[in-house]
């Protein structure tokens, strides 16, 4: 039975701890990175709503309706895009510039 594990086992050398860079390394060297990273940046955009929606005024109330807007068109893209054929990747990557943009546009008050 070959030896899974780092530890050796009697007459047996320690295998190599892989090699790959986890934090250092470009974000294509751990995939599962990407979706939390996202996540952040969505919490973020919330979080700038939210504290926009809280001072009130005009600018308040064009956010609110920009938000709806947003989410109404982002459904109906991302809908086209599968029907289209677009793979999920494509879809949520379209989802990921919303979301930049959306960060950008609302740090910048």
């Amino acid at each position: 039975m070959k030896n899974l594990s780092l530890i050796p086992v009697a007459g047996q050398r320690a295998r190599a701890m892989p090699t790959s860079d986890f934090f250092g390394g470009p974000v294509a060297a751990f995939p599962g990175w990407r979706a939390p990273c996202w996540h952040s940046k969505s919490c973020e955009v919330i979080r700038l709503r939210l504290a926009k929606l809280a001072i009130g005024g005009d600018g308040s109330d064009r956010e609110a309706c920009l938000m709806v807007d947003e989410k109404i068109n982002a459904m109906f893209e991302a809908g086209a895009s599968l029907m289209a054929g677009a793979t999920a990747a494509t879809v949520i990557g379209r989802y990921r510039e919303h979301v930049a943009a959306n960060a950008k546009r609302l740090s910048a008050v």
